[in-house]
């Protein structure tokens, strides 16, 4: 039997509101990371009528060792998705919403244009929203950077090195963590007016001075905003939790980030990096909709 902290256990009640937001997208026939990758906030934040929506299937062509997201052949890229999504903010009555996808190495665009697709079509039916959007890192490619940040304009651009320089080949065998400042740092330089955005996982070995070394080089790149999350093991075949973090040290992770300079930091055992999103607006502020688990 898996043993956690008490600071990780939560009670399960029923929320109506919950089933009503999964029966949603099950009707319209979504995918949301939220259920893709086991979100322990899945029913708090459909609870709260907030989701981030996962787009271009539910396959990736990548194998993170920490992520629960199914890998293997992927899905044809669905013509009507944007539309679909587009519904479902409106149906929510979003005013925040959050688009991640599965990494599409096998396109020739890597799903940059449909990225694009689907939130022209968000902002069609839904002119008063606000987008982020959490991005793979397309191998770097600026072109396709370009095309997202220039045609999509999101509010919000996040992309993230997940976890320190030393342990991202072990998490992100695919990835490197040097493309992904360099992802943040081209995006930052674009001028399209984006808040810049990343995440980190903790608990899987990284020293204190490791976490510092990683605040700094995103802060050079550009990135104000930052989520600070425990790692939790999705099941066996993925790498093991090192530690579970307390409340406090979380804390203090978060202290370490705003002397480094971000302008805004969440951190704690049950963050994730869309966890409550809107709030990383501050004219929106927490209880006008929208966010992501």
């Amino acid at each position: 039997m898996q043993y956690y902290p008490s600071w990780l256990r939560r009670s399960l009640t029923p929320d109506g509101t919950a089933r009503e937001v999964r029966a949603l997208v099950g009707e319209l026939g979504l995918a949301t990371v939220c259920e893709s990758a086991l979100c322990p906030n899945l029913r708090e934040c459909y609870g709260q009528r907030q989701l981030t929506f996962m787009i271009l299937g539910d396959r990736c062509t990548r194998s993170c060792r920490f992520c629960a997201v199914a890998h293997g052949r992927p899905q044809p890229v669905a013509a009507d998705e944007p539309q679909r999504v587009a519904r479902a903010v409106q149906r929510l009555g979003l005013r925040h919403v959050v688009i991640t996808s599965v990494a599409r190495d096998d396109l020739q665009d890597e799903g940059a244009r449909h990225f694009v697709e689907v939130i022209r079509a968000v902002r069609g039916e839904n002119p008063e929203v606000t987008v982020e959007a959490l991005v793979p890192d397309f191998h770097g490619r600026r072109e396709l950077l370009s095309c997202l940040l220039g045609k999509g304009r999101p509010e919000v651009f996040a992309h993230n090195v997940e976890t320190v320089e030393r342990l991202s080949p072990l998490l992100r065998p695919q990835a490197d963590y040097r493309r992904s400042l360099g992802v943040l740092a081209f995006a930052a330089s674009c001028g399209a007016g984006s808040l810049m955005k990343s995440s980190l996982m903790v608990g899987l070995g990284e020293t204190v001075e490791e976490l510092r070394q990683t605040f700094r080089e995103l802060r050079d790149v550009g990135v104000s905003h930052l989520t600070i999350g425990q790692y939790l093991r999705p099941d066996p075949d993925h790498l093991p939790v090192m530690e579970y973090i307390s409340p406090a040290r979380f804390a203090r992770y978060a202290q370490l980030a705003y002397d480094t300079g971000f302008a805004w930091v969440t951190a704690g055992p049950f963050v994730r990096s869309s966890y409550h999103a809107s709030e990383a607006l501050g004219w929106l502020g927490p209880l006008r909709g929208g966010g992501g688990v």
